[in-house]
């Protein structure tokens, strides 16, 4: 199911890129940073395979990338900031979610804020999602586009970079990438079942 996915998921973005380019690479980046399910993984290879084919400029894939991530971050952060409080005070109690976490999230990206951004940026599924609660943290603003910017353009260059050096082989990269995606996403997994565990027995007390 999820190989049959990411095939579904690649020919769309070589289709994307093919059609727009630059502007391409940028639209889905954006999206990538936000919660649509679009995985770098397939986008930036393929944009490194054109920069070795001359269709593109290795150093403009990485800006408009990284441009595209800061871009789909940004709209997330401000989601997360000014909804964030709302969405738990509204419908909280259907995520086992109140007041309360929403102060510990603050506090934690007041003190952890910029490393977990820039470790979050390497990890499948979590780079998805890291910037909605930075934003319901009220992490500073500054120091969020400093680090998102940071470990965005490691990760896009090392992507893009891997495309340019396996040529039309830049396929493997997604096929390595299920073997990290899919222990993280087990381990998400069992992290929320444990996470609502611990709230429901809280509530119960």
């Amino acid at each position: 199911m999820l190989t049959e996915l990411l095939a579904q998921l690649g020919i769309i973005c070589v289709k994307i890129i093919s059609f727009l380019g630059y502007y391409g690479i940028f639209l889905l980046m954006t999206m990538e940073s936000m919660v649509f399910p679009i995985p770098s993984e397939l986008v930036m290879p393929f944009a490194g395979f054109l920069a070795a084919q001359g269709e593109m400029n290795f150093l403009l894939v990485v800006l408009f990338s990284s441009i595209g991530s800061i871009a789909g971050s940004l709209l997330s952060y401000y989601i997360g900031r000014f909804g964030g409080e709302r969405m738990i005070l509204n419908y909280g109690k259907y995520l086992l979610l109140d007041i309360e976490d929403l102060r510990w999230t603050e506090e934690w990206f007041k003190q952890r804020g910029e490393k977990t951004v820039l470790i979050s940026r390497f990890i499948p599924v979590v780079r998805h999602l890291i910037s909605i609660p930075a934003g319901m943290g009220k992490m500073d603003l500054k120091k969020f586009c400093l680090y998102t910017v940071i470990g965005a353009t490691m990760w896009n260059t090392f992507l893009a970079y891997l495309g340019f050096w396996l040529g039309q082989r830049w396929e493997l990269v997604k096929n390595y990438s299920e073997y990290v995606t899919v222990p993280v996403v087990v381990v998400l997994v069992i992290a929320g079942c444990y996470f609502v565990y611990k709230h429901w027995k809280r509530k119960r007390v």
